[in-house]
């Protein structure tokens, strides 16, 4: 589920889904934002049910820091819930918004 950076740091991937006012105020993008800085890679997509998906994978701070700031998104957005859980890792690219 996890895996070892070359500095020995753990690095985890987890799958978010984001409910509320996610979809028209720019969340993905300001979600890929934040994971670039974060040096996250994965992706955000919208989903039919209004709610965002957001695949990220990195340092076990870094997706601690980019869980908390899921919770609260841009300006704009009015997150009522979060839910992730922890996936296979898998080595993504970069930060991409579907």
């Amino acid at each position: 589920m996890s895996e070892r950076a070359d500095n020995g740091a753990t690095k985890i991937c987890v799958r978010c889904h984001v409910a509320g006012r996610v979809q028209g105020v720019f969340y993905r993008a300001s979600a890929r934002h934040e994971a670039q800085q974060l040096g996250i890679k994965g992706y955000a997509r919208n989903l039919l049910d209004g709610r965002v998906e957001v695949v990220a994978c990195g340092s076990v701070e870094a997706i601690e820091a980019l869980q908390a700031w899921l919770s609260k998104g841009p300006a704009g957005a009015n997150v009522t819930g979060v839910s992730c859980e922890t996936i296979h890792y898998h080595e993504y690219q970069g930060f991409s918004v579907a």
